[in-house]
Parts: C-alpha cells; structure tokens; sequence
C-alpha cells in the first residue's frame, strides 16, 4: 500500500518544495530504501515530508547555475550533517526544543503548504513577496482564476476527503489523485488545457544513475541543509517514540538519525530531494500489517515498478490534483488541538508559539528553524533559572531537619545553612544572589553555608557570585561555607583563584551519606560562632 500510495505523494513533495515533481518521487522511492536498511526502527518510512519540502521551497535553487544538482547536493549535504549528528549521539539536543516552539512551527508549516498551493490550485499566478502576500493578492483577483483548473482540483480534494473515509484508506488518495486527473483528460477532449506533470517536466522512463554533487554550493547550503536536517530529526524522533519495534522496545534514536541520513545520501546519488521520517508513511506501513523492515524495501520496489512500467501514465497526473492533495496534507498538519493546549499552559508559551509562528510564515523557513531552536533555548534558560529555589535548613534537636523561606538579612551570631534546588547554570546564578540573605552592617560573627550537593559544574558567573558574597560576609567578620560532593568545584574554585576569598578550610567535602558533612560543617560553625559570640549592644536608658 505504501508502494503505491508514494507514487502522487512524492509527486506532490516534489511539487510543494518548487522542483521537479519526479524529484520528489526519486526521493521517496531512494530515501524508503536507504532508511530502511540503517534505521534501528523497523517501521520508519524515510520520505520527504511537509516541513523539509517548504524549507526546500525557500531555499531559492532556481537561482544557482544548476538548479537540479543543487538539490541533489543539498539532499546529499543534509543526510552528511545527520549522520554525524547520529554519531555524535545528539539526540538529547532535541530535549532543548520546547513543545510551544515546535506547535507554532508545525502549524505555520501547515498554513504554508496550504497558501503556496493556491497557485497550482487556482490557475492563478499571484505575486508577492511571500506566500500570505500572494494568497491576498488572489483574493483581489478572483476573476483570474482558472475555472478549469479549479474544478479538477475541487473535484480531487472532495474525492480525497470522501474516499478517505471508505474502507479504500490511505489508497482513496490515489483514486482521488486518478479522477482528477481523469477529469482533466476529459477536459483537454474540449480544447481546456489544465495543467499536467508532462507540462513542467519530463518523466523519464527509467531509473537515474548515480549523480555527483556541486562541492562548490556547499557554502550557500550549509545553513538550508542543517534546517533540514533539525527538522527531519525532529519529526522522525516523533517516528521512533510511536512506533515501537515487534518485540516492543523502542528504537534508538540515534542510529534512527545515521538511517535518516543514510536515506538522504542515496536520494541524493540518485536524484532525489531531502527526505525525513514521516509519520504519515510510517503510520500506513504499520497499520498495513507490516512485521519487519522488509516491508520498506518491498514499498520501495513497489514504486520502481511503477517508475518503469508506467512513467507515461505519470505524465498526465493534472498538477491541481496533486495540489488538492497538499492541501489536504497542509490542513492535517494543523492541529487545532495542540495549539489550544499551549495557548492554555500560559501567557509565556503563548508568546514563544504565537512569535515562532508568525516568524515561519513571513521569513524563510530555513532561518525560522534556527530562530525557533534559538528560542527553545533561550526559553529553557529563562525556565531553569527562574524555577531556582533556596531555602533554609534547621536542623532539631530530634535530628530532623525543616526548610523554611532563608531570611532577608543575615542575623548576628547565627548559623544559616541554604539549599537552593534547580540548575546551578551561569543564568541561575544572579537569582541565587538575589535570594541569599543581605549582609548589612549588624551581621556580625555569623556563618552561611550553602550546600551544592548534585550540581556538576560552578561556573564562571556562579563562582563570581559566591566570591563576591564571601567577601562581603568577611568584611563583616563573618564567613561562607560550601559544602558539595563534586571535587571538580573545588578546582574550579583553585583554578580561578576564587578559594582566596572563601578559603581552603571553608569547603567540605561531602559523602556518599546524605546530610553527613553538611551537618558536620553545622557543627563546626556553631562553635565557630560560639567562641566569637559577642553581646548585643545595650540599648540606652
């Protein structure tokens, strides 16, 4: 079912990312295979998907000296930077891209699937400098449209919808795609011409040799390439979370990065544009009934046959059928849903989602891709460094131990033992200052302990922070104390000198045994206040 159902979609991947349609098909037909055969998930279907073809469309290639090896380059350039980032085992970089980032950008890329067919839909070549400017301009030109044009593919994307439901399925989209354009050969009987794949390019009948890539257009591809190769990553992490193997444990994410690239590669070799982990193929290779990844390799054959047996017949798909399909595609990807739940989780996520958006749909997608990464990090750092919290140790008579909220100044004479929980990074570090107690001119003889139990790494900015509080406890006759379990602090405050202001003596070492050493610095600095206690001053009669 894949086999056949790739056929009008790659056609349409092809169309949507502005290249040669039968790109989209060599690249679908290559990309299944070359996953197939490197993927640790049995059921990942390397295909282009919405997302990549959108970046491909913005990428501009019809302006290089060779706008078709371009596009092979560009395939085989993005399957380069997957592979090492599957090597690199960098799938944990993915964590840092937030759910509202990849909600607006997901959405934005279904709306634009949906205005850059308008065009091929229509009959109508609207101008603009993007696509929402275009799609304005059509609604000023209505009387432009091509009414021909418009009924084959209102009559596809009706069928789609329709057939959709019947237990046809996912081939209900190649009978859709048939009647279309079986309509339009009705149509040119009558002397009106709609557009057909034969009209903006030649389909060859027969399979591509292997074709080397521009190293020259390395430099304008890089960026497009690793946009695609984020999203492509993207999407097929959501493969690999979905659809766990027959025995049901769950692919590696990793190698499912060196199978993506690996798809990449051949689909580049052999003519084809960028290519990810698509869910919609994978879905339909498990909801067939498939039970290895030979399944992937028979759906590749599948679409050779075709390739070879029936390239003229591939000719006369009417493009506004292919068009209605994306249309189709774009609307699925837009999930009222999720952005309803985002929208509800707070002002903040609605923000960086309504923001990530807007961003897509009015810049190319291929700098919106690292805007949106840019800001899933800035997003995180925000996130961790307000979810820091410090609070106060007592410890009782009992030996139990209570936290309370730290006080705002640091008292005379007093031990004060703070824990702060959340990530000690360098932009947690100015709300830790923030949240320890003022030294003022009446915190005489007092100690401060911070235990840093659990965190990895001080940090410039962190050990900046404590040295400065260190002296200004130390020119008020009283001292900081840090207890942490990480040796690799200690240097750290040796390494930059910062252990001058604080002092050998002043950081403990802790234990396997939890609360063990930041008791004994308790101890020790309750009789450190102990022996340099000195009466509060007597007030005047």
């Amino acid at each position: 079912m894949l086999g056949v159902e790739s056929v009008p979609d790659g056609l349409a991947g092809g169309l949507l990312a502005g290249v040669n349609p039968v790109a989209g098909l060599y690249g679908y037909l290559y990309g299944t295979v070359g996953g197939a055969l490197f993927t640790s998930s049995s059921f990942m279907a390397v295909q282009a998907t919405g997302a990549m073809a959108i970046i491909v469309a913005d990428v501009d290639l019809a302006s290089r000296d060779d706008p078709a090896r371009s596009l092979f380059t560009l395939s085989i350039l993005t399957g380069v930077v997957m592979i090492i980032a599957g090597v690199l085992r960098l799938g944990r970089v993915l964590r840092f891209v937030s759910n509202s980032v990849m909600t607006g950008f997901i959405t934005a890329v279904g709306i634009n699937i949906v205005l850059g067919q308008l065009d091929t839909f229509t009959g109508y070549e609207a101008e603009g400098g993007n696509r929402i400017f275009r799609a304005f301009d059509l609604l000023f030109n209505l009387g432009e449209i091509h009414a021909a044009t418009l009924a084959v593919g209102v009559t596809t994307l009706v069928l789609i919808v329709i057939l959709q439901r019947t237990p046809l399925g996912a081939l209900g989209l190649v009978v859709a795609v048939a009647g279309g354009s079986v309509l339009a050969a009705i149509m040119a009987e009558f002397d009106v011409d709609v557009a057909l794949v034969s009209s903006i390019a030649d389909v060859p009948r027969g399979l591509p040799f292997i074709t080397a890539p521009i190293f020259s257009e390395i430099p304008f591809l890089f960026i497009p390439a690793v946009s695609l190769a984020f999203v492509g990553l993207v999407q097929g992490s959501a493969v690999s979370a979905g659809f766990p193997d027959e025995d049901g444990s769950f692919p590696d994410d990793s190698q499912d990065f060196v199978g993506q690239g690996a798809g990449n590669v051949v689909a580049g070799l052999f003519q084809g544009m960028p290519v990810g982990g698509s869910m919609s193929g994978s879905s339909l290779v498990v909801v067939s009934g498939a039970r290895t990844r030979t399944a992937l390799v028979f759906a590749s054959a599948v679409m050779m046959i075709v390739v070879l047996a029936f390239a003229g017949i591939v000719g006369y798909i009417a493009m506004p059928a292919l068009s209605a399909l994306l249309i189709v595609v774009g609307i699925g990807t837009i999930k009222l849903a999720d952005v309803l739940s985002v929208a509800r989780t707070g002002r903040l996520q609605l923000t960086v989602m309504s923001t990530t958006l807007i961003l897509t749909l009015i810049i190319p997608l291929q700098y919106a891709v690292l805007v949106g990464v840019a800001t899933s990090v800035i997003l995180f750092v925000v996130r961790q460094s307000s979810r820091l919290v410090t609070k106060r140790m007592l410890f009782q008579d009992d030996g139990r131990r209570r936290e309370v909220d730290p006080p705002s100044e640091v008292p005379p004479n007093e031990v004060i033992v703070l824990r702060p929980y959340g990530s000690m990074f360098f932009a947690a570090a100015p709300v830790l200052d923030e949240q320890m107690p003022t030294v003022v001119a009446s915190s005489v003889n007092s100690v401060v302990i911070l235990r840093l139990r659990g965190a990895d790494d001080a940090g410039a900015t962190l050990i900046d922070v404590l040295s400065r509080y260190a002296t200004s406890l130390s020119d008020a006759d009283c001292k900081l104390v840090l207890v942490t379990d990480n040796p690799r602090i200690k240097r750290q405050f040796y390494v930059t000198g910062a252990i001058d202001s604080i002092g050998d003596e002043n950081i403990y070492a802790g234990t396997e045994w939890v609360g063990e050493t930041v008791r004994r610095a308790y101890d020790d600095a309750v009789s450190w206040v102990s022996d340099g206690a000195t009466p509060p001053p007597k007030s005047s009669t």
